[in-house]
């Protein structure tokens, strides 16, 4: 059964990282359907989540194959439920003095951010989980959404689970 996973990834923090990692799935025929990278802590390393979707089967082969590049430290597949997954979303809505109170309404009731008001448009920050986001840009689209962003999942594990990273062979 072909399910969506977040897979988190520890690589060195060098030039061309990313384009392999990207190279890897475009090479296989697996779509990305969200990507973040940062460094962590440590700048010599960086964080990578990717979300992709297959079966166990195929999960598990891109968990091997990306342990095999170079600048991978670390491959971990972090599993629905053990794991806090969280993603922004901005928004440019049209808003007209006649429905800006219903609209300030819904922002509220969301705990959305207004970050920028002109006289014809707000731009709204959300925050959450992938449903969170998408269930905002829903509520607003009556309005007319005249740009949405997303900044793709990040994720960490829950309670006192981590990620051992450590390279494993």
């Amino acid at each position: 059964m072909t399910t969506k996973h977040t897979i988190s990834v520890l690589v060195t923090n060098e030039v061309g990282v990313l384009s392999r990692i990207v190279d890897l799935f475009s090479g296989r025929g697996y779509n990305i359907e969200s990507l973040t990278v940062a460094p962590t802590l440590d700048s010599i390393y960086s964080r990578v989540t990717i979300v992709t979707a297959g079966d166990e089967d195929v999960i598990e082969q891109i968990c091997k194959q990306l342990n095999r590049l170079i600048p991978v430290i670390k491959v971990a597949n972090l599993t629905i439920g053990e794991a806090i997954e969280y993603e922004i979303g901005i928004l440019k809505v049209n808003v007209s003095d006649t429905n800006r109170a219903e609209f300030m309404n819904i922002v509220a009731q969301s705990g959305a951010k207004i970050m920028d008001v002109s006289d014809k448009t707000y731009i709204v920050k959300i925050d959450g989980n992938e449903k969170d986001v998408q269930t905002f840009a829903e509520l607003v689209r009556p309005y007319g959404i005249k740009e949405f962003v997303r900044s793709g999942k990040v994720a960490i594990t829950k309670g006192n689970q981590f990620i051992n990273f450590k390279k494993t062979n």
